[in-house]
């Protein structure tokens, strides 16, 4: 028994055992089927891999084959020439020239100050331009090309260009830019071009905006008419390495020009008016009284829109900014004045039309009281007995103080409207200032105040509420001279349907036209105004607009004379008028901001005539505008570049970088005082026969 238990004991321990036995059969087995999975899944990526690449290579081979050739051909759009704006006989108001720019790509530039010192060097930049470009790749987005400069030489295009492997986000291009050949005496009425902004890009999303060389129109007629200015772009494809250098061009697609505008503009006519302004700060008009074209529109002084288009400096355009004369602003449509006594024909009108006869006269003994006021009539002493046409010719403001209260301000604000005071027309300009024409309703309505008496004796004679532009001031003379509602227009041959009567009976529009043919030939206060055009009459009405109130006190010491004071506190001075006087052709209308008629030739009513003139004899209007411009220091051009150079070294004292000018020695510095000051030869006393002096506001 004792032997049997061990052994049954070692059976219970290695009864439930086997030993596994490693065969080289298992082994290989075991092997296998590894491979077998990992062969697979070595298939699938292989199988993966080839049907990716069968689809690159197939599906998607028109995909990479573009994207491969862009990384070997450089695709760029050419920006499409913009039409001509060309004047009514097909002369060229604005057109292009080629020239060679360059422009910079911020988003592909490496080291933006590095890259423009470099071209600054090569180009001979001034130091606004240089600082105009830094300021302006800050500002910009990165699309958005920022002009270097244009109108270079082909050396300095070629000296641009070899470098373009050390100049990364530099542009060279050849094109086209915007040349306006009159200058600054278009700069308002056409407006300028410029390179599209941020904002512009996101709206349209047209990859041209962002194309260098590329402008849109920024104002005038040229922002107006932009789409229609605008041609088609070209492009070109060029070879280019790995770096950007140009190897050779491959293919190139013309761009297709913009359509061409004509206007009613008469080029020459536009260019005289412009510069007939001479010195002063104001506008002219003129309007074709068949059919209501807009011959010249010109305000003065004004900016060169060759220098916007090329991307203004910093320092021209504070230049321009800080002139008392206000050249940025375009006088003409958004200028705002009252028009004096410019109105009395057009209340006349109303008087004729309520019944008040032209022969009725008043006294006019130099003041009446109306009211607790004491309105004063330009003529201290006053005119005696005067009727309409003498009121008229005469200016006579007593006249139409005591008139105006017989008929009531109702009627009198009917007829301003009916000759175009105040309304708006349809013109392709962005923005209009329209003038206000008073009545009970307006005041009630704009401030809650009940009309007075007095309002209608301000109204009268051009002043109060009364505000007007110099174009409203046109249609108003051409209104007047035909007897018809003539609207102002700027395309020439556009239909429009014939113009409605002004509504006043020819009979009473004869004598307003006599009265307005006296001011001018008939000892009137216009005779500044008589034309040198033999067989030729002008006629028309002057006006003088108080920016001013003058008090008691200096009315009984004596008023102050508009030499007296500074320049905005002077009179504006205005005309309006049409010729020929016995079958009007043209009507015009001219406003000299802050003139205060004191030089006679450059006084309102004699541009008005000059201008007027070169229609009927251009040669010998130039010929005198010629000899005027050499005592005013040339054409409106070499006035301002001589201003623009006096600015540039004015800024240099200041900054410290140009001396400040040695003083002159005394006596030379006395006789230099006293020839700065101009003494017109031909400026006659401020007299009733030369234009109005001042109406009086109303004092107590």
């Amino acid at each position: 028994m004792r032997t049997d238990r061990p052994l049954a004991r070692d059976g219970m321990k290695f009864s439930g055992s086997k030993r596994k036995i490693i065969t080289e059969a298992a082994q290989t087995f075991t092997f296998t089927r590894r491979a077998m999975v990992v062969g697979a899944l070595q298939g699938g990526v292989g199988a993966m891999l080839a049907a990716r690449m069968a689809w690159i290579s197939v599906a998607e081979n028109r995909k990479y084959s573009l994207l491969s050739e862009s990384n070997r051909v450089n695709l760029t759009l050419i920006p499409p020439r913009r039409g001509w704006i060309i004047d009514r006989n097909g002369l060229p108001l604005a057109n292009n020239r080629t020239d060679f720019r360059v422009d910079l790509i911020p988003q592909r530039v490496v080291d933006a100050e590095a890259t423009v010192q470099h071209l600054a060097q090569l180009l001979g930049l001034e130091s606004d331009e240089v600082d105009r470009i830094r300021e302006e790749l800050d500002k910009s987005a990165g699309f958005r090309p920022v002009q270097v400069a244009d109108k270079l030489t082909y050396d300095q295009y070629a000296a641009v260009s070899v470098r373009l492997p050390d100049l990364p986000g530099v542009a060279p291009s050849q094109g086209f830019s915007r040349y306006y050949p009159a200058g600054s005496t278009v700069g308002h009425l056409l407006g300028y071009v410029g390179a599209a902004t941020a904002e512009e890009y996101k709206e349209r999303k047209d990859p041209l905006l962002i194309t260098p060389g590329f402008k849109v129109g920024k104002d005038g007629l040229e922002r107006a008419f932009d789409q229609h200015l605008t041609g088609k772009p070209g492009a070109k494809r060029v070879e280019v390495t790995a770096r950007g250098k140009i190897v050779r061009e491959l293919t190139t697609r013309p761009d297709s020009p913009g359509n061409a505008i004509k206007l009613t503009i008469d080029a020459g006519l536009q260019e005289y008016a412009g510069r007939r302004l001479a010195t002063q700060s104001g506008s002219i008009v003129v309007i074709d009284c068949a059919n209501g074209d807009v011959l010249a529109m010109a305000s003065m002084p004004s900016f060169d829109p060759n220098s916007f288009s090329d991307g203004i400096g910093h320092l021209e355009w504070d230049m321009l900014s800080k002139d008392d004369h206000v050249p940025l602003r375009n006088k003409t449509l958004q200028g705002l004045y009252p028009p004096g006594s410019t109105v009395k024909p057009m209340v006349a009108l109303a008087l004729l039309e309520a019944g008040i006869g032209p022969q009725e006269s008043v006294n006019c003994p130099g003041a009446i009281r109306v009211g607790n006021t004491l309105f004063h009539c330009h003529k201290r002493r006053g005119h005696g007995s005067v009727n309409m046409r003498t009121a008229i010719a005469q200016s006579c403001d007593i006249y139409f103080y005591q008139m105006a209260q017989r008929v009531g301000m109702d009627r009198i604000a009917g007829m301003a409207r009916r000759v175009g005071m105040g309304q708006k027309f349809d013109l392709p300009f962005r923005s209009q200032s329209f003038g206000t024409v008073p009545d009970p309703a307006w005041k009630l309505r704009k401030y809650n105040q009940k009309w007075q008496v007095y309002d209608t004796v301000n109204a009268t004679i051009g002043q109060g509420y009364m505000l007007i532009n110099p174009l409203q001031m046109a249609v108003m003379a051409s209104r007047l001279a035909t007897g018809r509602q003539l609207m102002p227009n700027f395309i020439h041959g556009a239909k429009r349907p014939a113009p409605e009567p002004v509504g006043a009976t020819p009979e009473h529009l004869v004598v307003i036209r006599e009265a307005m043919n006296a001011v001018v030939n008939g000892g009137g206060t216009g005779g500044a105004a008589r034309m040198s055009i033999p067989g030729v009459l002008i006629a028309g009405k002057t006006g003088t607009a108080q920016v001013r109130r003058i008090t008691m006190s200096e009315r009984a010491g004596g008023v102050r004379g508009n030499s007296s004071l500074a320049f905005k506190l002077r009179d504006h001075a205005l005309f309006q008028g049409f010729a020929p006087y016995d079958n009007p052709r043209y009507a015009v209308a001219c406003i000299i901001e802050h003139g205060g008629h004191m030089i006679r030739n450059e006084d309102a009513p004699m541009i008005a005539s000059d201008t007027l003139s070169y229609l009927f004899d251009p040669k010998k209007a130039v010929e005198k505008l010629e000899t005027l411009e050499k005592g005013w220091g040339g054409t409106p051009t070499e006035r301002q570049a001589r201003q623009m150079a006096a600015f540039r070294l004015a800024r240099a004292i200041e900054k410290g970088e140009a001396p400040p000018p040695a003083p002159a020695p005394a006596a030379n510095a006395a006789s230099a005082d006293n020839a700065a000051v101009p003494i017109p030869a031909a400026a006659p006393p401020a007299t009733a026969e030369d234009d109005d002096v001042p109406p009086a506001a109303g004092t107590p």
